[in-house]
C-alpha cells in the first residue's frame, strides 16, 4: 500500500488507469490511461456512449474490478494491489453502493436492509446519523415494510439509505434511476442531491440520462475508454447537446468504435 499526495479535497483519484480485456489481437481497451480526480463533497456524473468505459471506470474506482495498469486511490489509500480481504474491508467501511436493481433482501424489513452491511461487520450504527438519513429520505413510516410492500422509488430510497447509513467517504451509484418511472427517478436524484448538499456526502453516478446528469455538479464524458470532455454546473440541454456529438461519425477516435467493454462488463 502506498500513500498518494491527493490532498484533503479529493475523495478518489486514478492515474494512468488502464483496463484491458482479452489478449493479443483480441485485446479490447475498456479504459485507456485515464487520469481523474473525484472531488470530496461533490456530485459527479459519468456519461458516454454504450461501451465507452463509464461503468468500468466506476467499478475500478470502487475496487469492484481489478485494473490492468495504473493506480487508484480512495482518499490517501492506494487500492490497486490490495489483498482481497483488505479490499473487502475498505469497500465495506468506506464506500456505499447503489445499483439499478436495488439489491434488497426480500425477507428483511426496510430498517434491516438499511443496517445490513453494518450488522454483517459487527458495527453499531451512529443512531443520530441514521435517523437523519432516514428522515432526509422520508422513510420513517416505511421502516417495517419489506421490499415487496414498497414501490420501486421507495425501494431505491431504502437502497440509498443503506449506502448512506455507514457515512462512507464515497457513494457509487450505477444507473440508480434505470428501473424507475420518471417521478420516482426524480425523487431519488433529489435525495442524492440532498445527500451531497445537506449530509456532506460524495456521489459518483453513472447514467445515460441527461436530466439525471443535470443534477450533478460536474459531468465527465467518456469515449473509447478516455475522458474526452467535462461540463461544470450542467444543464440537461447542454449534456444532451454534448452527447449528440458522440453519436456523430466524427466522434469515433483513432482507436475506433468501442463496441463493447469486453466480457459483458456493461457500459
Amino acid at each position: 500500500m502506498t500513500t498518494a499526495d491527493s490532498g484533503r479535497g479529493t475523495a478518489a483519484r486514478a492515474r494512468a488507469l488502464t483496463k484491458a480485456y482479452g489478449t493479443g489481437e483480441t485485446t479490447v481497451l475498456a479504459l485507456d490511461a485515464v487520469d481523474v480526480d473525484i472531488d470530496r463533497g461533490r456530485f459527479t456524473a459519468v456519461m458516454g456512449p454504450s461501451g465507452s468505459g463509464k461503468s468500468t471506470l466506476m467499478h475500478c474506482l470502487a475496487g469492484l474490478d481489478t485494473v490492468s495498469a495504473g493506480g487508484v486511490w480512495i482518499g490517501d489509500t492506494e487500492i490497486t494491489g490490495l489483498r482481497e480481504r483488505e479490499l473487502t474491508r475498505l469497500r465495506r467501511d468506506r464506500i456505499g453502493f447503489m445499483f439499478q436493481s436495488f439489491n434488497l433482501l426480500p425477507t428483511l424489513s426496510a430498517a434491516e436492509n438499511i443496517t445490513l452491511p453494518m450488522d454483517i461487520a459487527g458495527r453499531r450504527p451512529d443512531q443520530e446519523w441514521l435517523d437523519r438519513v432516514i428522515d432526509t429520505l422520508g422513510l420513517r413510516d416505511r421502516l417495517r415494510h419489506r421490499p415487496n410492500q414498497l414501490s420501486g422509488g421507495q425501494q431505491q430510497r431504502v437502497a440509498c439509505a443503506r449506502a448512506l447509513a455507514s457515512r462512507p467517504e464515497l457513494i457509487f451509484a450505477d444507473e440508480p434511476t434505470g428501473n424507475l418511472d420518471s417521478r420516482a427517478g426524480a425523487e431519488v436524484l433529489a435525495f442524492l442531491r440532498e445527500a451531497v448538499d445537506s449530509l456532506g456526502q460524495t456521489v459518483v453516478m453513472v447514467t445515460h440520462d441527461p436530466s439525471a446528469a443535470a443534477c450533478a455538479d460536474l459531468v465527465l464524458f467518456l469515449a473509447d475508454g478516455r475522458i474526452v470532455d467535462r461540463i461544470e454546473a450542467p444543464t440537461a440541454a447542454a449534456v444532451l447537446e454534448r452527447m449528440r456529438r458522440f453519436s456523430a461519425p466524427a466522434a469515433t477516435g483513432p482507436a475506433g468504435p468501442a463496441a463493447s467493454e469486453g466480457s459483458g462488463e456493461g457500459s
